[in-house]
């Protein structure tokens, strides 16, 4: 097929929350808050990370590539979506459709492995802290976080290309506020059920994988603290990987309930307020759950904040 035939589409129409129009300006309000909580969070988590030498371990450094996919991922859908929630003009460019549903898939894939190498990194600091440095060295470490990234390439660039080189010449509407990979692929105009077998076999490996990769190393980490003898060092263990859990709660939580429950329980409407939460509300709650219980992060934020306000008096 020749490149100029790959689709009829020269716009989609992001139908969004348009059935929600006396709540527009509402959602307006809470996205753009959510989103300026992301990037101020996010950013302060990157920038006290780099500039701190204390935090220049491999837990940190994970979590700065976390912290730089969550502002990838919201900033991918977020703009688009308070654009959309003002304008009654809510088209995207086909092109523009395509890129925004790549970027998505390339920062959730790659967040879904990450969040993997980080149960690993916990694993190895709880179960084997003497080897720790050891194992968890700077090239070792590099090279997690770039496969995380390479897996995320990989997919985005398989599912990007098997779906835009499909004919798109019917309906042109979708009813989601962003070009996600199920309502995208519906408006193709040709038999697609050889790509939803594929999206739905690499969203459960890509999702369930990982998971269970991490539930066996809090198994594994969860027996390690039991058998401590003092209580501080329990509760010490605990707290290091709490955080950690928790941001995992959710996001996998929210994605299992997307993109692997029965269709059976399958609701639009629930789909994009769930849609909305894990894209714009996620992404800003991750700093302040890794903040607020981290003394680490709070005592480097002080010494930093003193040691700019000596600067200022000298």
């Amino acid at each position: 097929m020749k490149k100029e035939n790959w689709t009829c589409l020269t716009e989609i129409v992001l139908l969004g929350f348009s059935d929600f129009q006396t709540m527009r300006e509402l959602m307006f309000c809470l996205v753009l808050i959510f989103y300026i909580m992301a990037l101020m969070g996010n950013s302060f988590i990157l920038i006290l990370t780099i500039f701190n030498r204390p935090l220049h371990t491999p837990m940190y450094f994970f979590l700065w590539n976390l912290s730089f996919l969550e502002i990838g991922y919201t900033s991918t859908i977020s703009p688009k979506t308070l654009v959309n929630l003002l304008s009654d003009n809510q088209n995207i460019s086909f092109w523009g459709c395509e890129c925004q549903m790549s970027f998505f898939i390339l920062f959730g894939i790659t967040e879904c492995c990450l969040l993997c190498v980080m149960a690993y990194d916990r694993y190895v600091a709880i179960c084997k802290p003497l080897q720790y440095s050891y194992i968890m060295n700077l090239r070792k470490c590099a090279k997690l976080a770039a496969a995380s990234w390479a897996i995320g390439v990989s997919v985005c660039l398989g599912q990007s290309i098997s779906i835009f080189t499909l004919p798109f010449c019917g309906s042109n509407r979708i009813s989601h506020f962003f070009c996600d990979l199920m309502p995208v692929l519906r408006l193709a105009s040709t038999n697609t059920y050889k790509n939803e077998v594929a999206i739905v076999t690499i969203t459960v490996l890509i999702i369930l994988v990982p998971l269970l990769l991490i539930l066996l190393s809090y198994i594994l980490i969860i027996s390690t603290i039991l058998t401590m003898p003092l209580a501080n060092n329990r509760r010490k263990a605990f707290s290091t990987c709490s955080s950690h859990l928790t941001v995992v709660c959710i996001f996998f939580g929210t994605g299992i309930f997307t993109y692997i429950r029965p269709s059976s329980e399958y609701s639009m409407e629930s789909s994009r307020f769930l849609a909305l939460f894990y894209t714009v509300v996620t992404p800003s709650l991750n700093p302040f759950i890794y903040s607020l219980r981290n003394k680490e992060i709070k005592y480097a934020f002080m010494k930093s904040v003193a040691r700019k306000q000596m600067f200022l008096i000298g």
